[in-house]
């Protein structure tokens, strides 16, 4: 069971204890997770799901495809559209913080059958990306040398991903938090790099600047409709590199004070946008022509390893010795800890499916310490999909199915809006102030519609490529629209077997964990502390101030 406090229902309720008190038991959850995420994990979380090896290896073939400008303008929009996105997960995680996130406010606030479709979704993306990881870390590794037993690092890092995971949430959450540590400090070291040689502090003292963006230009492509096709290219690369929301959404139902550290997690997320995906698009456009001869090598091959890089390519291009070593290593870091994310989610998620009734009722078995033992163990079948990579021929295979869920994390999307405008139609009707709320998204509820608007068309488009005259295979197809069909799917599946019902605005239930939350969030004695106080703490300042004591 999650760990148990005793309270008086007095204090609960008006914080203070008095002399007619009645004891009660409150718990963390009103199922068997607990909470122990501190704020600074929740933050590093937040800012390690969302930047994946995207941002440092496959925007090399953004850059080729859409040019400096063409990905830059790719990336701002679309980080616009998941900050409109993240809006409106912001105002229902930070009110309503319960296990599953959205995948469980989907059943409960929309249809049934929305939640068994979003939950086997969203499943089958974080479980099938994996294996993936594991194979990229190793061919980052193959940077170094090629005789590295390829096997042995698979075991080795389903062994360190198992026991990330198996111990209680809390080893999880100061594993990541150290994981995208790394990654930070691998952006602002690629974001130092290009300023400092763009004004000529490199070896051969040239001072480019933003040469590259007149020479070759800005925009590969000699027409219109070139153009516009290369920034597509761009668009289809940033809706697979810019992520987050869901990540957060994920892990509220296991932070500590989440009405407070779950809404800032999500409030940072705007200027991560602009730091790391707008910025970075930015800094590739500068450090590399899209016509680079090794770039386009790189791409034709499918090469991924940090040779793939852009910025690896353009420290090379000027002569920078070291520095590429250094890169390659503290990719290995973020690559694990993406595959780390990823475990967890998807065992997250699979629980959130039992506890709801779709899913068997053997995955809501949890450990002592909160680890759905079950969801773990069927989530630990999938990194074994990276032996495939020993075959060639397998490990097409992989790549095939990984290509497939692609439309996963769009769907992720589709599902968060359409959730959101439920709850804000639901809201209206039954009379609760959204005002009141731990956080009240604005501009809404268009900015929604803007953004779901935007994702349909993305997920039906994005494989336009198949139709066009001599492209079309079953292949191709399947491979860009498999989760689009096994979408309504899964869902009319359910509201067949269930007859489940689209729940009308008076109908959505708005108290739902509400009371336990509050009851849970008024158990704590001491004011929330910042992110800079936790991290002062590690390094032995600010001992004196306590951290998240609760009334036992």
């Amino acid at each position: 069971m999650a760990e148990e406090k005793k309270y008086s229902a007095q204090y609960v309720r008006e914080g203070y204890t008095g002399d007619d008190v009645q004891d009660g038991t409150v718990t963390d959850n009103s199922d068997d997770l607990q909470r122990h995420l501190g704020n600074r994990q929740i933050q590093l979380i937040a800012i390690g799901g969302s930047i994946g090896t995207a941002l440092f290896v496959s925007v090399g073939g953004a850059l080729n495809k859409g040019g400096p400008l063409g990905m830059l303008l790719a990336y701002t929009g679309y980080s616009c559209i998941i900050a409109l996105v993240n809006n409106s997960m912001a105002e229902m995680a930070s009110f309503m913080p319960v296990s599953g996130g959205f995948i469980r406010m989907a059943g409960h606030w929309v249809d049934e059958s929305l939640g068994f479709m979003a939950g086997w979704n969203f499943f089958l993306y974080e479980a099938l990306l994996i294996p993936f990881e594991i194979t990229a870390l190793n061919i980052v590794l193959r940077f170094w040398r090629d005789d590295i037993p390829v096997a042995a690092v698979c075991a080795a890092v389903i062994v360190l991903y198992g026991a990330c995971n198996i111990l209680a949430v809390k080893a999880y959450g100061e594993a990541e938090f150290w994981l995208s540590g790394g990654k930070v400090i691998l952006i602002l070291i690629l974001y130092t790099f290009t300023f400092i040689t763009m004004v000529g502090g490199n070896p051969q003292r040239d001072a480019y600047g933003f040469r590259y963006w007149s020479n070759p230009g800005p925009i590969p492509g000699d027409s219109s409709l070139a153009r516009f096709e290369g920034f597509l290219g761009s668009l289809w690369a940033a809706s697979f590199c810019i992520v987050g929301p869901e990540y957060i959404s994920m892990v509220s139902g296991e932070a500590k004070r989440p009405r407070v550290y779950i809404k800032n997690a999500f409030k940072t997320v705007y200027w991560r946008f602009g730091a790391f995906f707008i910025l970075g698009a930015l800094c590739v456009g500068i450090v590399l022509p899209y016509n680079d001869p090794e770039l386009i090598s790189v791409i034709d091959s499918g090469e991924k390893s940090a040779a793939a890089s852009p910025y690896v390519i353009a420290m090379k291009n000027l002569g920078i010795n070291g520095l590429p070593h250094l890169v390659n290593a503290l990719l290995i870091t973020s690559i694990f800890s993406a595959g780390n994310t990823y475990t967890y989610c998807a065992t997250r998620s699979l629980y959130s499916l039992a506890i709801e009734g779709r899913a068997p009722k053997i995955f809501r078995k949890c450990t002592k310490n909160g680890v759905p033992i079950y969801c773990f163990v069927v989530v630990m079948i999938f990194p074994f999909l990276s032996f495939l990579q020993l075959s060639k021929n397998s490990a097409n295979v992989l790549t095939w199915l990984i290509n497939i869920i692609t439309a996963g994390g769009i769907i992720n999307y589709i599902v968060m809006c359409g959730t959101y405008l439920a709850f804000y139609k639901a809201c209206k009707a039954q009379g609760l102030d959204r005002k009141t709320l731990p956080y009240c998204g604005w501009f809404q509820p268009y900015g929604t519609w803007i953004a779901l608007c935007f994702e349909i068309t993305v997920v039906f488009v994005y494989g336009y490529s198949t139709f066009l005259p001599g492209a079309f295979t079953l292949e191709s197809f399947f491979t860009y629209y498999t989760m689009v069909l096994l979408a309504p799917v899964t869902f009319f599946f359910w509201k067949l077997v269930k007859r489940t019902k689209w729940l009308k605005p008076h109908q959505v239930d708005l108290v739902w964990d509400a009371p336990l939350i509050d009851a849970y969030e008024s158990s704590f004695v001491t004011p929330p502390v910042g992110f800079w106080t936790e991290m002062l703490q590690l390094i032995g300042l600010k001992r004196n101030v306590p951290v998240d004591k609760r009334v036992v």
